[in-house]
């Protein structure tokens, strides 16, 4: 009987699972070559015929999000952008299963050089690609994990996670992954257990480990293997409570967030796509506090149309609700071509609103169109990576420039209130500097990472990451009180406005307003319903 084996990773999605431990990532099916240049182009067309009509069925069983991330994949399959690469190294004399693994290996690492969590989450969307056209290459298939099983492996597929029937019980435990990936998403809209960055596990894991029963805590971020007896029980007892804790924070979702001593405290959502809000009932929720606009610049550059029809579809869902717009947070080594610049530090360069201003031309046009998006609702706009005043002020003038050109066009438009994101210390510390902003919004993500120089999705350095760290709380007690001094609105909106644990010392710090995922709304409610402020 091998010793129990404790992980720890990060939590994607809150929950527990009990069940097999089912190691997912295998190597696939020799490929056997054929005879010329011509038959492997046609292998490969043939095969990517082959995944776009799985993909195709697929979408026939699902809905909303799902459907829309097989739709996405069928759009890269179909893109030649994404396939001319192995075409060329098979005109060249690679063997089809060579040449597409090589290419889209590379356009996946593209995507994880990325410093932006949303881009590096569609390595996985690249991957998932790619090894569907090498099983159709190789006419091979995929194991079938036991019922309950606890996935785990480097990264999960998104068409793996809705080929698996997870009314069945179960979970995943990613030794890689990102909290901000499709699955991840998935996962937390179904309420799958779910931690990624657990790392690659040492030498003191044996095969027993790895062949028996799984405890996963996708609350706290841990996965033990070989669990013994007395484990087990501490585990069902707190799988219990937190399902007690769920369904009674169920209770709270449709009523408005007050504390104990009648405090109320406004809850918003975070989105990242405008479809997101489809799935969200517009009354349990006081607004969007964050709207990323990064989903638009994925591939390419969008247009002017395009984004207005973005905005204004959520600025529709609303009403009369707030909706806060993030101007393009790009940035860093690749993911946006003919946009963003390879740096050697990205973390640390051109990204946010300082490429914003670099290429004003791209800027300029999603300023139109939320100048002409604004008519359709309660619109504001801040702008992300703010560090000194002038930045907010060549911005601004951008944006009534563009406001008096669209107005001598006679085109409808309004000028919204213009905020910044508090996610560069400098801000935080010397919050006087923009006293004349419409209102502040702090990024607990980047403005903890920051202060604590740890990343937030390095499993290595995440003890380090906390929102909770009396540093962090200086700040954002110290931004919160200059808000209420000069009558300027502050929120938050990065993950800790979400979690139950740092809600508390959150509102102590004098916070009213946070924002979170749609996911978190309901424990949201019910923990600020518990504090006593």
């Amino acid at each position: 009987m091998p010793e129990p084996l404790r992980l720890q990773g990060i939590s994607a999605s809150a929950g527990y699972a009990e069940g097999p431990l089912f190691e997912f990532d295998r190597v696939a099916s020799a490929y056997t070559a054929k005879g010329s240049a011509a038959d492997e182009k046609a292998a490969l067309e043939t095969s990517i015929g082959i995944a776009k009509d799985r993909l195709a069925a697929l979408i026939g069983t699902s809905d909303g999000d799902a459907a829309d991330i097989l739709e996405f994949q069928i759009a890269m399959l179909e893109d030649d952008a994404l396939t001319g690469p192995a075409f060329a190294s098979i005109a060249s004399g690679q063997p089809a299963d060579v040449a597409w693994r090589q290419g889209l290996d590379a356009e996946a690492a593209g995507y994880e050089a990325s410093d932006q969590d949303y881009f590096r989450a569609r390595a996985a969307d690249i991957k998932d690609i790619r090894d569907q056209v090498l099983r159709a290459l190789t006419e091979d298939g995929e194991v079938t994990a036991p019922p309950g099983a606890i996935f785990y492996g480097e990264d999960i597929a998104p068409t793996r996670f809705l080929d698996t029937d997870w009314r069945r019980g179960g979970g995943i435990a990613l030794k890689a992954g990102s909290a901000a990936s499709h699955v991840a998403m998935l996962a937390r809209s179904r309420g799958v257990p779910m931690i990624v960055g657990l790392g690659v596990v040492g030498p003191d894991v044996s095969p027993g480990n790895l062949a028996g029963i799984a405890l996963l805590d996708a609350e706290h971020g841990s996965v033990v293997l070989s669990p013994s007896k007395a484990e087990i029980d501490a585990f069902r007892r707190s799988s219990s409570s937190f399902s007690a804790r769920r369904d009674q924070a169920a209770t709270f979702l449709a009523g408005p967030a007050v504390t104990k001593a009648g405090t109320a405290v406004r809850v918003q959502v975070n989105i990242a796509d405008p479809l997101e809000v489809d799935g969200i009932d517009v009354e349990t929720c006081d607004g969007v506090g964050l709207m990323r606009t990064e989903f638009l610049f994925g591939k390419m550059l969008p247009d002017e149309e395009t984004q207005y029809r973005a905005y204004r579809k959520v600025l529709e869902w609303a009403g009369d609700k707030p909706v806060t717009i993030r101007t393009v947070d790009a940035g860093g080594d690749k993911p946006v071509p003919g946009f963003t610049v390879e740096e050697s530090n990205p973390f640390l360069g051109l990204r946010g609103i300082r490429l914003s201003l670099a290429r004003p031309e791209i800027f300029r046009a999603q300023i139109r169109a939320l100048l002409r998006a604004s008519m359709h609702g309660n619109l504001k706009v801040m702008f992300p990576m703010i560090a000194v005043p002038d930045e907010y002020e060549r911005a601004a003038a951008l944006f009534h420039e563009e406001q008096a050109a669209l107005a001598a066009r006679g085109i409808a438009q309004k000028m919204p209130p213009l905020g910044i994101m508090v996610e560069v210390p400098s801000v935080a510390i010397a919050p006087e500097a923009f006293a004349h902003v419409a209102f502040l919004s702090i990024g607990s993500n980047d403005l903890t990472q920051y202060v604590m120089a740890a990343a937030r999705d390095n499993a290595s350095v995440a003890h380090l990451n906390s929102v909770r760290h009396p540093a962090v709380l200086r700040l954002i007690a110290s931004v919160a009180a200059f808000g209420r001094v000069r009558d300027i609105p502050v929120s938050l909106c990065g993950d800790a406005g979400g979690d139950p644990a740092a809600i508390p010392t959150l509102i102590g710090a004098g916070l009213r307003d946070v924002s979170v995922a749609p996911a978190q709304l309901a424990m949201a409610k019910a923990a600020i319903a518990d504090v006593s402020v």
